[in-house]
């Protein structure tokens, strides 16, 4: 338990932050969303693979091609489960969130 010249104290450094780094302050209440990157190299090598399905559709060999095709959309569904919007998030409120003192 904190004594009322440490809360006052903390009260004021922590007015002091919000003031001079608010974005810190947002960051670490959790109120901004993380913006999360789909990465580039699973996207290609789902394109790639893809590509080789349909190249095997066309020389006739059937069963690599549906092989290589489920691969590429197992790897795509994969990463559109992942990365979608609005999964994820903390909330926002601060009574929700577990304390770190």
């Amino acid at each position: 338990m904190l004594s009322k010249e440490d809360s006052r104290r903390l009260a004021q450094l922590e007015r002091q932050l919000r003031r001079d780094d608010p974005d810190f302050c947002a960051r670490m209440a959790g109120n901004v969303a993380e913006r999360k990157r789909v990465p580039l190299s699973v996207v290609l090598a789902a394109v790639v693979i893809w590509s080789g399905a349909l190249v095997l559709a066309v020389a006739g060999w059937w069963i690599p091609a549906a092989i290589a095709a489920l691969w590429a959309t197992v790897i795509i569904c994969a990463l559109v489960l992942r990365w979608r919007p609005g999964k994820h998030r903390r909330p926002t409120d601060p009574d929700t969130q577990p304390s770190t003192w």
